[in-house]
């Protein structure tokens, strides 16, 4: 079993992230083998030309990465990370899911996949997690 008994549980800790929180980016699910964020797109998550910051969609997979690793142990915080941005959103959602590819004694690596609601492959994350 995981540090959260409750999805409810882990809603109540990460309330105080309050970057994720202010930017309207929810968690959706959570167990010891995913875990699901989404945002709905405003307009304060769109740059000058009218596109999604990189950042909104870096917030919101970091968010999942955050939710899982902490899941897995709490008090792991971010070592390395790297992202590929893969296309742009076109949709008014996006998605998060982070799955665990390594989950060992001092680190994790997790993997984290950004869709948008017509199902297009946004950008892929890669995490690694340093236990404390």
């Amino acid at each position: 079993m995981g540090t959260f008994k409750t999805l409810e549980e882990a809603r109540a800790y990460f309330k105080d992230d309050g970057f994720a929180s202010a930017n309207g980016i929810v968690l959706e699910e959570l167990d010891d083998a995913h875990a699901l964020t989404s945002v709905v797109l405003t307009h304060n998550h769109r740059n000058a030309m009218g596109g999604v910051m990189g950042g909104a969609i870096f917030t919101l997979a970091d968010f999942a990465f955050a939710a899982l690793s902490n899941q897995l142990h709490h008090g792991t915080v971010a070592q390395q990370i790297s992202i590929n941005y893969l296309a742009a959103p076109k949709g008014d959602r996006l998605t998060a899911k982070a799955v665990c590819r390594k989950n060992g004694r001092s680190s994790c690596v997790i993997n984290v996949d950004v869709t948008d609601d017509l199902g297009r492959d946004i950008a892929q994350f890669v995490g690694t997690g340093f236990k404390l």
